[in-house]
């Protein structure tokens, strides 16, 4: 384990300018995984990060420990709790980072199975939900249009729980770069719709698209849109957080192909 205890090294100085510039992460490709659970998803679906940065004061924390036993020695650096303060963006967590490639998304010629579009979902909690519901539902493939919120950012990590690290994530997708690639069903959400979710049939596979939080779905998507639904909402509220859709829709797709 190597130890820094000089806020003028080099290596910290660089890991500052991660942890408190998202154009200096995006320049590098890097992300920071903070806190136990980050940690332990990351191992068990991509193996080593690049390095892995530990407050002195954490050493003897149990869950600590367990995650520094995983990590190769020389990936391992140590920082004065003072320092390490310096980085982290989370109250009262543990002092445990890791520093990581971030994936480059893949976008296929042909979508032949389940996907997410984000089309401008700005908000990071909702962004992190979304991906969180749908790597629970077993979709590979989520494509985010531009304004919609950096999937790598520490929020979206954080509401993510880990389901980065078992999506397909594409950012900066546009509309005529991938509207053409999708087939077969494609749904949006809409309070217009005569249909509602429950009655569509969603055994086959699905584009879903979801929109930013006010303006919705954009016109261009709304274009290709084969099934636009509805959820009911018999409470009379006018529409509900993106997030909640999405978990709504996706988990009535898991219900029906679930039926014997």
């Amino acid at each position: 384990m190597k130890h820094i205890t000089s806020k003028d090294n080099a290596f910290f100085k660089h890991l500052k300018q991660l942890a408190h510039s998202s154009q200096q992460r995006r320049r590098a490709g890097n992300a920071l995984l903070e806190g136990i659970h980050l940690a332990d998803a990351y191992l068990d679906a991509c193996g080593q990060p690049l390095h892995c940065v530990v407050s002195e004061s954490a050493l003897d924390s149990a869950g600590v420990q367990d995650v520094l036993a995983r990590v190769d020695s020389e990936r391992l650096i140590c920082l004065p709790e003072a320092l390490f303060h310096g980085l982290s963006t989370v109250v009262n967590g543990i002092d445990l980072l890791f520093v990581v490639t971030v994936p480059t998304g893949r976008l296929p010629e042909h979508q032949s199975t389940d996907c997410v579009i984000l089309d401008a979902v700005q908000d990071a909690g909702n962004v992190g939900s979304i991906l969180r519901s749908a790597a629970a539902a077993g979709i590979p493939d989520v494509y985010c249009t531009a304004g919609t919120a950096f999937c790598w950012s520490a929020k979206v990590l954080r509401a993510g729980m880990g389901a980065h690290f078992l999506l397909n994530i594409v950012e900066h997708c546009t509309f005529e770069g991938l509207a053409p690639r999708l087939s077969g069903q494609i749904l949006a959400t809409t309070s217009h719709a005569d249909q509602t979710i429950y009655q569509q049939d969603l055994t086959q596979p699905v584009a879903w698209i979801f929109g930013n939080e006010g303006a919705g779905v954009s016109e261009p998507w709304m274009s290709v849109v084969t099934h636009p639904v509805k959820i009911p909402q018999p409470g009379g509220m006018e529409s509900l957080n993106v997030a909640a859709s999405a978990a709504v829709c996706l988990f009535e797709a898991v219900r029906q192909r679930s039926r014997p």
